[in-house]
């Protein structure tokens, strides 16, 4: 068997193919936003189970994986854990500022709102 059809290998896309409208659309949703706010602020690989959602297992699946196919985070697997982390290298080498102008912008949103932490 090879890796490429191993269930273990995600399938991500490379750096050309991330497209703006779709790293958009990711960051466009609450739930991924925190995910990828919380992600920023660690700076580290996270497992799934780091995050505490107010979403249900298979809908947190749905936004890992709606992440994941934009091109804003990586999954790997280590051992029986899924890692995820975000791929700021290629959102900043294809757009740059974009990232950090969200993150802000969510941050300050967060602030009005009264949540803890910031990105």
């Amino acid at each position: 068997m090879t890796t490429t059809t191993s269930p273990r290998v995600l399938e991500h896309p490379t750096r050309d193919q991330i497209r703006l409208e779709e790293v958009l659309h990711a960051l466009s949703d609450a739930v991924r936003l925190r995910i990828v706010r919380d992600m920023a602020r660690e700076d580290t690989e996270l497992s799934c189970s780091y995050f505490e959602l107010p979403v249900t297992k298979s809908t947190t699946t749905h936004h890992f994986r709606v992440l994941r196919e934009s091109g804003v985070i990586r999954q790997v697997y280590r051992g029986t854990a899924k890692l995820n982390c975000l791929r700021r290298s290629d959102l900043d080498a294809l757009f740059p500022g974009l990232l950090d102008s969200v993150l802000a912008a969510a941050g300050a949103q967060a602030g009005r709102e009264g949540e803890e932490g910031t990105a």
